[in-house]
C-alpha cells in the first residue's frame, strides 16, 4: 500500500470518528436526559463541552502543524480521542460525561485540523488535492450521514455508551495507518506557542457561550451576568491586542486581506449559524414534537445528514468549473431554503412529516454543496507554509460560530417555548414556574397539558429555524460580495 493510501486511510477513518461525534450524539440526548437525569441546560454542556474544548486547541494546534509537524501530532491527537472516547463511555453522571466530552472535543479539535493539513501538504498538485479532499468529504459526509442511523441502532442492540466506545477501535486503526503513511513535516520548527492568546481566545468564547446557557437560569443574577459579558469583552479586546502585537501569532489577521480566504470563512460561519446547531435540538423537536419513535426519527435524521455523503464530490466539481465564490454562497442559500421548507411544515398537520423531510433533505444537499469547497478554498488560497494556521482559523471560526450558536438557539428555543406556553395557558405569574416549565418542554418533558406542551414547542422550533434562514442568508450575501466572483481570478493556489 502506497504511503499516500495510507496516509489517505487513515485521514479518513479519523473524519469519520469526527463525523459520527457530531450526528450521533444527538440522537441520544433524550436518553441521557432520561437516564442520566439530565436537565436542559446540561444537554447543552454535553454538546458544549466538546465544542468549545475544540474551539480552545484549534488555533495553538493549526500553529503548532506549522512548527513541530503533523504526523506526531495527528497521531497522539487521534490516540487521546480514542482514550476520551472509552472515558465517556465509562461516565456514569452528567457531570463526567461533559468533563470526558471536554477531553474528546480538545483532541478532536487538533485531529481535525492535522487532517486539512496533511491532506494540503501531501497532496500538492491542485487536481490531486481536489480528489483528495472529495474523499475526505465522502467519508466526512457518511459519518455524518450515517450517525443518526447508527446512533438510533446502538440504542436499540446495546446502550448508549456504545455510540461513544465505537471510537475506539477506530483510532487504534488510524493510528497504525497514520504511522506508516502520514509524511513528516520538512518545515524546521520556529518560535513559540502563542500561550496568552490561546488562554484569552478560550475566555471570550467560554465566558460568551456561558451567559447565553446560564443567564437564563434562575440563579444567575442580572448583576453576574453583566460582570462575566465585560470581562469576557475585556478577554476578547486583550486577544485582538495581543495578536497585532506579537511577532508569531496564532492568528494572523493579514491573510483576511486575502478574499478567497475570508469568502470561504464566512462559508464556514454561514454553516455554523444554521445547519450544525440545529442539528442538536432536531431530534428533540422530532420525538417529542412529531411524536415520532426512535426508528423512525432516526431515518428522517438521516435524511437531513444523508445528502452530505453523495454532494461533496460534486460540490468540489462545481467549485473547479465555476468559481468557489458562486458554489459556497449558493450551497449556503440551499441551506436556508430547507429550513424555511421545514419551517413553513410546522403546524400543518398533513404536511408536517413530509414537509420536514423534504427540508431536511435540501439543508444537507446545501451543506454538501458548502462543506469540502470550503476547507478547501481556505487552505488553499495562502501559501503553502501558512496551511496549518489557515486550517487552524477555518476550523476555529466553524466550532467558535457552532459553541456560541448552540447556546444562541437553545436560548431562542426557550424564549420561544415561554411564550408559547404563556399563550396557552393565559400567561403565568410565576416567572420560576414558567422557566422550569420552558426548560421541560425544551428536553421534551410532556409536564404541562398536551395542546400546551406541542404549541410551545412548535412555536419555540419556528422561532430557531427562522433564526437559521436569516443567518445562513446573510452569511451567503456577505460571503459572495467578499469573493467577488464576477471580477475573475484565481482562487486556489496550484504549488
Amino acid at each position: 500500500m502506497k504511503d499516500s493510501v495510507k496516509a489517505l486511510s487513515a485521514v479518513c477513518l479519523a473524519a469519520m470518528m469526527f463525523g459520527l461525534e457530531i450526528s450521533s450524539i444527538p440522537v441520544i440526548l433524550p436518553t441521557l436526559e432520561a437516564l442520566l437525569k439530565s436537565r436542559f441546560s446540561d444537554l447543552q454542556w454535553i454538546m458544549n463541552a466538546y465544542t468549545l474544548a475544540c474551539t480552545t486547541v484549534l488555533m495553538a494546534v493549526g500553529t503548532l502543524v506549522d512548527r513541530y509537524g503533523r504526523k506526531a501530532l495527528f497521531i497522539q491527537s487521534v490516540a487521546v480521542f480514542g482514550l476520551a472516547s472509552l472515558a465517556c463511555g465509562l461516565a456514569d453522571s452528567a457531570a463526567q460525561l461533559i468533563i470526558a466530552r471536554a477531553v474528546q472535543g480538545a483532541s478532536g479539535g487538533a485531529m481535525l485540523v492535522c487532517q486539512v493539513s496533511i491532506l494540503s501538504r501531501q497532496f500538492t498538485v491542485a487536481r490531486e488535492r481536489s480528489k483528495a479532499f472529495a474523499l475526505w468529504g465522502i467519508v466526512f459526509g457518511a459519518g455524518l450521514g450515517l450517525g443518526p442511523i447508527i446512533g438510533t441502532g446502538i440504542l436499540a442492540l446495546a446502550s448508549w455508551q456504545w455510540v461513544f466506545l465505537v471510537h475506539v477501535p477506530i483510532a487504534a486503526g488510524a493510528c497504525a495507518l497514520a504511522a506508516a503513511g502520514v509524511h513528516a513535516s520538512s518545515e524546521a520548527p520556529t518560535g513559540k506557542l502563542d500561550g496568552v492568546g490561546i488562554v484569552l481566545l478560550a475566555l471570550a468564547v467560554f465566558g460568551l457561550t456561558y451567559v447565553i446557557i446560564q443567564g437564563s437560569q434562575p440563579e444567575m443574577s442580572s448583576v453576574e451576568a453583566r460582570v462575566i459579558l465585560s470581562l469576557t469583552l475585556l478577554a476578547f479586546v486583550a486577544f485582538v491586542i495581543s495578536q497585532r502585537v506579537n511577532r508569531q501569532p496564532m492568528m494572523d489577521f493579514s491573510v483576511l486581506r486575502i478574499r478567497g480566504f475570508s469568502g470561504a470563512l464566512l462559508g464556514s460561519a454561514g454553516m455554523n449559524f444554521s445547519f450544525w446547531p440545529l442539528m442538536i435540538y432536531l431530534p428533540i423537536y422530532v420525538q417529542a414534537g412529531m411524536g415520532l419513535g426512535k426508528g423512525e426519527a432516526g431515518l428522517l435524521l438521516l435524511a437531513y445528514t444523508l445528502p452530505t455523503l453523495f454532494v461533496p464530490p460534486l460540490g468540489e466539481r462545481l467549485a473547479l468549473k465555476l468559481h468557489p465564490g458562486v458554489v459556497i454562497p449558493a450551497g449556503l442559500l440551499v441551506i436556508g431554503a430547507g429550513l424555511m421548507l421545514m419551517c413553513a411544515s410546522i403546524g400543518h398537520a398533513q404536511l408536517l412529516v413530509p414537509g420536514m423531510a423534504a427540508g431536511c433533505l435540501l439543508a444537507g444537499t446545501g451543506l454538501g454543496l458548502t462543506n469540502t469547497p470550503v476547507t478547501n478554498t481556505s487552505t488553499g488560497s495562502v501559501p503553502p507554509t501558512r496551511a496549518g494556521m489557515a486550517s487552524g482559523m477555518d476550523m476555529s471560526a466553524r466550532m467558535t460560530s457552532l459553541a456560541i450558536n448552540i447556546a444562541v438557539m437553545g436560548w431562542i428555543l426557550l424564549q420561544g417555548i415561554s411564550v408559547g406556553l404563556q399563550q396557552a395557558s393565559g400567561g403565568l405569574s410565576d416567572a420560576a414556574s414558567l422557566h422550569a416549565a420552558a426548560q421541560a418542554v425544551a428536553a421534551g418533558k410532556q409536564e404541562v397539558p398536551a395542546a400546551a406542551f406541542h404549541a410551545a414547542l412548535d412555536l419555540g422550533f419556528t422561532w430557531v429555524l427562522l433564526y437559521g434562514v436569516a443567518s445562513v442568508c446573510l452569511a451567503a450575501l456577505a460571503s459572495f460580495v467578499v469573493f467577488r466572483p464576477w471580477a475573475g481570478g484565481a482562487v486556489l493556489k496550484t504549488a
